[in-house]
């Protein structure tokens, strides 16, 4: 396996406040998750106090960019509206924009909850429904936002049993391509445009690790590639390991750190400090610092 440097669209990019190199830089994105039931986060909370806490934490940290959430994906959780994933979602988002310049996404699949956010002072929209909701490429185009369009079949809230594939890698890359069209077609503009080929979002541990193993591909499609593994059940299963245990972090920070040398250049993650040092380390190893 070589260190795969991808040919990016618009490698540097003015994100919110914020302007970041993808040809030479990683960046570290902190999550921040106001639910209830979101299983692969230890630090969940329905406080506000205490989600904007845990993102002044991140930055603190050194996260440069936070994804606020309302939402679980799971499909096992009652129905959320878009009124309610609002009202978790806004006071967050205002209370970290009030201490910092950092990028600020949210992970949200409806136009409604897309429009409040900025109005709140969110830079990015983080949809792991690929901008299928009707509405949502519209809303981003509008206000000139950035997207993560990221791949899943169904979306939030929606089960599927035993998905399969006949080759995930390329069935992956081929949704994105396509949504990358749709996005440019609805108007917004490519160096608005970050992919996610969604690890363990309606994919089983075999589709997710072949993911990982072969991620070269999806960045091989040349938009900034974020990926988000922490936590993962793939990476438990494959380990045998438990839920926030070291033995996670670590199987977590790997599986980061593999896609960063076959192309990613933003991870979303729980343990912030940690993945700093390790993606400094790996940008010293890979040269971008040198590019």
């Amino acid at each position: 396996m070589q260190a795969y440097y991808p040919e990016l669209v618009a490698p540097v990019r003015r994100i919110g406040r914020r302007e970041f190199d993808f040809a030479r830089h990683i960046v570290v994105m902190g999550i921040v998750n106001r639910t209830p039931n979101s299983g692969l986060d230890p630090n969940r909370s329905m406080e506000v106090s205490a989600a904007v806490g845990r993102a002044e934490q991140a930055l603190r940290e050194g996260a440069e960019w936070v994804d606020v959430g309302g939402r679980a994906f799971r499909s096992d959780q009652p129905p959320l509206s878009a009124t309610e994933e609002i009202e978790r979602v806004v006071p967050v988002i205002r209370g970290i924009r009030e201490l910092s310049d950092a990028v600020i996404s949210v992970d949200t699949h409806l136009p409604e909850v897309a429009e409040a956010s900025y109005k709140a002072g969110a830079d990015v929209i983080n949809d792991t429904h690929g901008l299928r909701s009707p509405g949502m490429a519209g809303i981003i185009a509008e206000t000139g936002m950035s997207v993560v369009i990221t791949h899943s079949l169904r979306g939030p809230g929606q089960a599927v049993v035993r998905p399969t594939y006949e080759d995930v890698v390329s069935e992956v890359a081929e949704f994105l391509r396509q949504r990358v069209d749709y996005a440019v077609g609805s108007g917004i503009a490519p160096e608005k445009i970050i992919i996610d080929p969604g690890h363990d979002l309606n994919k089983n541990t075999e589709h997710s690790n072949a993911l990982t193993r072969r991620l070269a591909e999806i960045a091989a499609i040349g938009f900034p590639t974020l990926v988000a593994c922490s936590n993962k059940h793939f990476i438990r299963e494959s380990l045998g390991v438990e839920r926030g245990s070291e033995a996670l972090r670590n199987g977590t920070i790997a599986a980061h750190t593999l896609c960063v040398y076959q192309g990613a250049r933003i991870v979303r993650v729980h343990d912030v400090g940690e993945h700093v040092a390790a993606m400094k380390a790996a940008e010293l190893v890979l040269g971008l610092t040198e590019r």
